[in-house]
């Protein structure tokens, strides 16, 4: 048996070892054959040498993520750990400034984590049109707003457009209170947050007030043109297979698009086929287009997010 002391003199011990110590149970847990003690500003391990090297090779990675972040949620501490190959474990601790897309308020650096975002990144760089599929919490939203913001930043493109079907997922929209607005925002709710954590509240104000970023239901985009813009199209799930046609042939000659899907929460009556899976398939082997799969091991959301979409999996597979 050997043992090895690791200082973390560099980082808060706090921001490593977590709130009531949850981060180092759950190293201890990965490690069950370790014996892992924390004192101050050094952790103590002792058990198999080869054990202890992977161990330290793990922990040296989270001490560069918080060098050089400051913090580390669960989610992410958890995905170091569990990271086998030197790309996945590149997403987390990869120094490259070049990797940020966005600086937002306060400080908040946006990135693509994962490799799959970072393909969809690569992706929409060299391509006018990028389909990004997956599951719910891969960061495909996310990542695509990101997208979006920098190139209205670097003034690639003059505005940006955010559209999702107003599907009604359970509810029925005749029924909720309120004018039009307000029944079809919470539709379009989640590209809001995503707005908020990457562009100051007044700035924001003042591009909603000018139509710099127009937030609208997929109806509101027929008739028109949309160029020199980055638009999104979210949900297209739920878009059949008119709708989608129809937002693809409004895209401009000077214009950007990402379309996201998630194909196992479609929402449309049961009668209705979705238009996304037929516009991924046609669409293939198009200059010009890319289509980016996502999956459960790019969730960035809660640490059980990758866990549920998991269990479903496999129930589906069962069936």
């Amino acid at each position: 048996m050997t043992d090895t002391i690791i200082n973390l003199e560099t980082i808060n011990p706090t921001a490593f070892f977590g709130v009531n110590n949850g981060k180092l149970d759950l190293l201890k847990k990965k490690f069950p054959l370790l014996k892992i003690l924390s004192r101050g500003t050094q952790i103590k391990i002792s058990g198999a040498p080869e054990q202890i090297e992977v161990a330290k090779e793990k922990i040296e990675q989270i001490i560069q993520y918080l060098e050089r972040n400051g913090d580390l949620g669960e989610n992410y501490f958890e995905q170091i750990l569990g990271g086998d190959d030197a790309e996945a474990i590149d997403n987390f601790v990869d120094k490259n400034p070049n990797d940020i897309l966005v600086f937002g308020p306060n400080g908040k650096t946006v990135r693509a984590r994962t490799i799959n975002q970072k393909k969809m990144v690569a992706a929409a760089d060299k391509n006018d049109i990028v389909f990004a599929i997956g599951p719910a919490g891969t960061g495909k939203t996310y990542t695509a707003v990101a997208l979006a913001v920098r190139a209205l930043k670097n003034k690639v493109v003059k505005k940006i457009i955010l559209t999702r079907p107003a599907v009604e997922a359970g509810e029925n929209l005749g029924f909720l209170p309120g004018d039009l607005k307000e029944k079809i925002d919470p539709y379009l709710r989640p590209l809001y947050d995503a707005l908020d954590d990457m562009i100051p509240a007044d700035k924001l104000g003042y591009y909603m007030t000018t139509r710099t970023i127009e937030i609208a239901p997929l109806a509101y985009m027929r008739g028109r043109t949309l160029d020199n813009a980055f638009i999104i199209l979210d949900e297209a799930q739920n878009t059949n297979d008119l709708q989608l046609k129809m937002f693809l042939t409004r895209i401009g000659p000077n214009a950007k698009a990402i379309i996201t899907g998630d194909p196992t929460q479609i929402d449309l009556p049961r009668n209705m086929q979705s238009g996304l899976f037929k516009a991924t398939r046609i669409l293939q082997g198009i200059d010009g287009i890319s289509h980016i799969e996502l999956s459960e091991e790019d969730v960035v959301r809660h640490r059980l997010v990758k866990a549920i979409i998991k269990a479903y999996n496999k129930e589906q597979e069962g069936h």
